[in-house]
């Protein structure tokens, strides 16, 4: 069971994913600043957007998931050289095909009183 992360983050743009556990480590600390073992998720996209890897520091050894579209593509986020934070749901939209903004979607509403 892998446990809940304390964040998931979207490295928006194109990224080769070529690459293993080590190197994807490397771009979350040397390139956007970011502790890769903070029991976070950094989530990384190819240029055509139908692959997608996912790198998570559980207590004592990396995650590395992978997910290869048979069709379609995800709608990643396309600004360049941004990490940016998203909530669960946004991670969900993702994955579902959908853009991480959804303008149709009810916002929360906070009242004290009935």
């Amino acid at each position: 069971m892998i446990p809940e992360p304390k964040g998931i983050y979207v490295v928006c743009g194109s990224t080769d994913l070529r690459m293993g556990i080590d190197g994807y480590a490397r771009i979350v600390q040397d390139h956007y600043e970011r502790n890769p073992m903070d029991s976070r998720m950094y989530c990384f996209c190819n240029r055509q957007h139908n692959k997608l890897k996912i790198l998570y520091w559980d207590l004592n050894g990396f995650w590395l998931m992978y997910k290869r579209l048979e069709k379609g593509t995800f709608k990643w986020p396309k600004e360049d050289d941004k990490c940016m934070k998203v909530e669960y749901k946004q991670m969900e939209w993702l994955l579902q095909g959908l853009h991480i903004e959804q303008k149709r979607v009810f916002k929360e509403v906070k009242r004290e009183f009935v």
